[in-house]
């Protein structure tokens, strides 16, 4: 993770162009890495970074069972962020909580298959 940082530090604008397509999965459809590097160079860098070492160094997981409303958890295929162990120990360690596996690939379904991530939504709060 120290390396990740280190990256971000040196070379914001190269760490988004490397880091996007692949987080963003779909490598038959360009346009949606360009579209997520975008968004991450227009970040400013210092948030980013913040953003990412919460996300990357941060462990809740003794948390999970204390949540007692529904919830939703959206599970990607082929998610190099969260791969589907991680959908199921959420699924297994939340008491209300419905997985829905999706047929999208990559870490963003709300860009990649937005009416599908949508339909998976509005299903749930019906």
């Amino acid at each position: 993770m120290e390396a990740l940082f280190e990256f971000m530090d040196a070379n914001y604008l190269g760490w988004s162009s490397q880091l996007a397509p692949a987080i963003m999965g779909n490598a038959e459809r360009p346009e949606l890495a360009k579209f997520l590097t975008n968004s991450f160079c227009s970040t400013n860098p210092d948030n980013a970074r913040e953003f990412a070492k919460v996300t990357f160094l941060s462990d809740s997981r003794q948390e999970l069972p204390r949540l007692k409303v529904p919830s939703l958890t959206l599970q990607c295929r082929d998610d190099i962020i969260a791969p589907l162990s991680i959908g199921t120990y959420i699924k297994s360690n939340i008491p209300y909580n419905t997985l829905r596996i999706m047929k999208a690939s990559g870490h963003c379904p709300h860009i990649s298959e937005p009416y599908e991530a949508m339909k998976a939504i509005h299903s749930f709060l019906n």
